[in-house]
């Protein structure tokens, strides 16, 4: 199985979201993150966007973090030039492919969207930028278009990395499997191919998943799946998926994923779901008393993977469905053994509590309610 390559577009796509606005402090905060957790690349902004974009992304570019930047821009000599002068070398063009946004978004047919790309590519590359292209809503577009796009490219200026995007989220996992693999049967083999998956129907990570193990090389991810509408594909979903369901390599060290997520979710502005896959508050607790007592005898019985990957662990939570065992377990954390008697009277007032007060019981709760059982146990005798 191949090596998975990560370009976050956090600082791009993922500002993007509607409300969202980083300081440079935060984007410098994240890119740092980024670079911790061994991220290759990391797409910092759109220059096109006016001298304020452009400072962050100089600044960004100063920095000197060891992660490769990559600038979004259109196909235009003046978006390039407007790169270029940021400090950042690689320099990404995007044009549409699919004929709704040629004609209603530009006006344009597919000759002249393909002389427009072709022009902007040799003039970056004329001012010694590194170029890729984006291939927007390539999930529309027609592929004997995009692979002529992509053997012109590569051809006449040698440009080896696109990027397939899949812009208003309309594939499936079978479908994007099918237009990457047929893709890659029509170009030369040296081309590196990027998905880009947006979550409209909740597919992002699945989509990506399967454009890599249809071939392509570079997984397009934001952190917590930031980004527009519904957002794109999570770079921690991504990561962990791989590893533990493809059995692939990735350079990303999950360690620092889990302090990644919080620093993105707080200077979004947005709070994390307890539930939410691999970094939710609450995906490493256990409340039912078959997990617990599973968990309790063999890890393995109720987890994909050990959350200490990523500096978590498992959690044993007192509520509705708690059995025994984890009464045991809580007190047994404090040096408390209890025979079948105590633990199942201590059971009885945590399942009471939580119905009426819908919620979980804190085990120091339990503490004191073992305490007062004690103390009425000393009494009596």
């Amino acid at each position: 199985m191949k090596k998975l390559a990560i370009c976050d577009t956090t600082l791009r796509d993922g500002e993007q979201s509607a409300g969202v606005s980083f300081t440079l402090q935060e984007k410098l905060s994240i890119l740092s993150q980024l670079a911790k957790c061994g991220v290759h690349q990391a797409e910092v902004g759109i220059p096109a966007m006016g001298i304020e974009e452009q400072r962050h992304i100089s600044a960004i570019a100063d920095s000197g973090h060891p992660i490769q930047l990559m600038t979004w821009n259109r196909a235009l000599p003046g978006d390039i030039d407007m790169a270029r002068e940021t400090g950042v070398s690689w320099c990404h063009i995007s044009i549409p492919v699919s004929a709704i946004l040629l004609q209603s978004k530009l006006g344009w047919s597919k000759e002249q969207a393909l002389l427009r790309v072709l022009q902007a590519a040799e003039y970056g590359m004329n001012r010694n930028m590194t170029m890729s292209v984006g291939m927007e809503d390539a999930s529309r577009g027609d592929p004997v278009f995009m692979v002529k796009l992509i053997n012109r490219l590569h051809k006449e200026f040698g440009i080896v990395r696109f990027r397939y995007a899949d812009t208003v989220s309309l594939h499936h996992p079978a479908s994007m499997s099918d237009g990457i693999s047929s893709l890659i049967g029509a170009i030369p083999q040296d081309i590196e191919l990027e998905v880009h998956c947006h979550n409209d129907f909740g597919l992002a990570t699945a989509n990506t998943l399967c454009g890599i193990a249809a071939g392509a090389v570079w997984a397009s991810t934001t952190v917590t799946g930031l980004g527009e509408r519904a957002g794109n594909a999570p770079l921690e979903e991504v990561v962990m998926a791989w590893r533990h369901l493809y059995g692939g390599e990735c350079d990303v060290k999950p360690v620092g994923l889990q302090a990644l997520g919080d620093t993105v979710a707080q200077a979004a502005g947005r709070r994390l779901p307890e539930a939410k896959p691999i970094l939710g508050s609450m995906v490493y607790s256990h409340e039912s008393g078959i997990h617990v007592d599973g968990l309790a005898k063999c890890r393995e019985s109720y987890q994909s993977f050990d959350p200490l990957e990523l500096g978590r662990e498992h959690v044993i939570v007192l509520g509705t469905h708690s059995g025994r065992s984890a009464i045991r377990h809580v007190l047994a954390r404090e040096g408390i053994v209890v025979d079948v008697h105590t633990s199942e009277k201590l059971l009885r007032r945590v399942h009471r509590l939580a119905r009426e007060q819908k919620r979980n019981v804190n085990p120091q709760e339990l503490l004191e309610w073992w305490g007062q059982w004690r103390d009425e146990e000393m009494m009596r005798a």
